[in-house]
């Protein structure tokens, strides 16, 4: 019986442009299946409650899960991000990306422990933190509003006066060599370097 990350919901944020794709990121296909399928089932894995935040819903309706759009019209992935904060029944969303395959239960679950006495827990690679892979407390709905309408979307700058634990994700096995988990598809050369690896 699997043991769910408590008081979470899980969030793919399918929302993005995808100008440099000839087909929509969640659907490319990794080892055969799509990156949305590959989230999908990490995602049942880890969270009781789990969502898509899209504007596309005709696109990922056979999956039966509950879906979001944008309560703005602002791009960039905080609006979705805030989105799913405000349509949460759970204290805590944890976000993915739609194009990332390489999912890792056990870093989430890793990730998720940090929670305690933060309102974020932002996974850091190599110095650089990775906002579209990580926890976000419903306690920052209200600030996080507030920088969208001011016409700040930019997630790091956003996070930088709140009370975030950035955890370092080393190389290891367990989580793929050079944090594979943390692997975001964005464009076909992405895609042509990944088979090539």
């Amino acid at each position: 019986m699997s043991t769910f990350i408590k008081n979470c919901t899980g969030v793919i944020l399918a929302g993005g442009e995808n100008t440099r794709m000839p087909v929509p990121k969640a659907f490319i296909k990794v080892d055969g299946i799509s990156i949305i399928k590959r989230s999908l089932r990490t995602y049942h894995q880890l969270f009781s409650d789990s969502v898509i935040i899209t504007n596309q819903p005709e696109l990922y309706s056979s999956f039966g899960i509950i879906m979001f759009g944008d309560v703005y019209d602002i791009r960039g992935p905080m609006t979705g991000i805030f989105t799913s904060l405000i349509n949460s029944s759970e204290p805590w969303v944890f976000v993915s990306a739609c194009d990332m395959p390489f999912l890792n239960r056990e870093l989430i679950e890793q990730i998720a422990s940090g929670r305690p006495g933060y309102d974020a827990v932002v996974p850091l690679y190599k110095g650089s933190p990775e906002p579209l892979h990580a926890f976000y407390s419903t306690r920052l709905t209200s600030s996080m509003e507030k920088s969208l309408l001011a016409g700040n979307r930019s997630l790091k700058d956003f996070l930088r006066d709140k009370k975030v634990k950035y955890l370092p994700v080393r190389d290891t096995h367990k989580f793929g060599p050079g944090a594979k988990s943390l692997i975001n598809l964005n464009t076909p050369q992405d895609i042509r370097n990944f088979i090539r690896s």
